[in-house]
């Protein structure tokens, strides 16, 4: 007879099946320490399932890339773009590429609307949620 308690799946708000590069995941852990005055406003929406109950990892690396912000139960990724994505745009297309081939979808939100318009965005991410879930 099995008494061992059965073994809660941890992996439920992560992308598995990847290999992850232990330089990725140490630059995860910089970017979560280094966050744009954007990405730390929209993160005090997301962080602890503040919005409507959905839970969001910030600078979660899926396939080798690194999302700002991703629901798994949504199965969205949220960038917060910056100056930087208008230089950036190959880079940019291949992620999405990436991330669309896995089931994903990709949120691009700009600094300035998260800055002007937090409210506008928290509204578009939760019905882009609720398209996905």
């Amino acid at each position: 007879m099995n008494n061992s308690k059965p073994k809660k799946d941890h992996t439920n708000n992560i992308v598995i099946g990847q290999k992850i590069n232990p330089d990725k995941i140490h630059r995860a852990k910089e970017l979560r320490r280094q966050m744009t005055p954007a990405e730390k406003i929209l993160w005090e929406y997301l962080r602890s399932n503040c919005l409507h109950g959905l839970h969001f990892r910030r600078q979660q690396i899926i396939d080798g890339f690194i999302a700002d912000f991703y629901c798994h139960a949504a199965r969205l990724v949220i960038e917060v773009d910056g100056k930087i994505h208008e230089q950036q745009a190959e880079y940019d297309a291949e992620r999405e590429k990436v991330l669309s081939a896995r089931g994903l979808h990709l949120l691009r939100i700009n600094n300035e609307e998260v800055v002007q318009e937090i409210d506008r965005v928290l509204m578009l991410i939760y019905q882009v949620c609720c398209e996905e879930t």
